[in-house]
């Protein structure tokens, strides 16, 4: 299977592609920013798929990180994701960013959980924990930082995730302590696309996951406008 992996959601632009039948990436490149993946996506993309050798036509399926995330980022990465699948008929398909930064932890855990955690600003993350074979422990949410750390109560735990330093920081010292803290900004596009021939286009649509409400407000009418649109 030939998978196309985007991933805008955080302080990334990645794409890569996977072919899974050599078990290795074909192609691949990232770029750190926290703004501007509107322009640096679909340039990326074509120099990911020149170097690979493929036309998007020979490609079984476009994998892209749906959130939690920047809303603009996601909005970005997901557009071209369906525009691209669309285009060459072939199913695009979404992974959560908490996921993808759990997936290269999960299995050499051992027991210990993995707590994958994204800065959701305001003295707020966005969390899920899962046990070290995978099975979900705490389902995605957003919550305070110490309510999250509460939440873990399932022994030692490897952190992940841009916000895995913050939880570090303020993690109390009369419990375990984590493991290992992986202050990624970002998640390993490699993980994307290998979660991406694993998960089914049915279930897994490719559409924003989010967790709470964009943080920007329609801007109010100024007073002549809104008395012009209500005459």
């Amino acid at each position: 299977m030939l998978i196309l992996a985007i991933d805008t959601a955080l302080e990334a632009c990645a794409a890569a592609v996977l072919d899974t039948d050599a078990g290795e990436l074909l192609a691949q490149e990232q770029l750190l920013m926290k703004r501007g993946h509107a322009e640096a996506l679909m340039p990326m993309i074509a120099r990911v798929m020149q170097s690979a050798g493929l036309a998007f036509t020979a490609l079984d399926r476009i994998a892209v990180t749906v959130g939690p995330g920047s809303f603009t980022g996601l909005r970005v990465g997901i557009s071209a994701a369906r525009g691209l699948a669309l285009a060459a008929k072939r199913p695009a398909v979404g992974l959560t960013t908490l996921s993808a930064y759990a997936a290269p932890i999960v299995g050499r855990s051992g027991s210990a959980p993995v707590i994958s955690a994204i800065d959701a600003r305001h003295d707020h993350v966005y969390f899920q924990i899962v046990a070290g074979d995978g099975s979900q422990l705490v389902q995605p949410g957003i919550a305070p930082i110490d309510e999250a750390i509460a939440a873990s109560q399932f022994g030692a735990p490897h952190l992940v995730g841009n916000a895995a330093g913050i939880l570090a920081e303020r993690w109390p010292k009369d419990v375990p302590q984590p493991v290992t803290v992986d202050a990624l900004p970002a998640p390993d596009i490699s993980w994307v696309a290998w979660l991406g021939a694993a998960a089914n286009p049915d279930t897994n649509p490719a559409r924003p996951f989010y967790l709470k409400a964009p943080d920007a407000k329609p801007a109010a009418l100024p007073p002549l406008a809104h008395a012009a649109s209500s005459s």
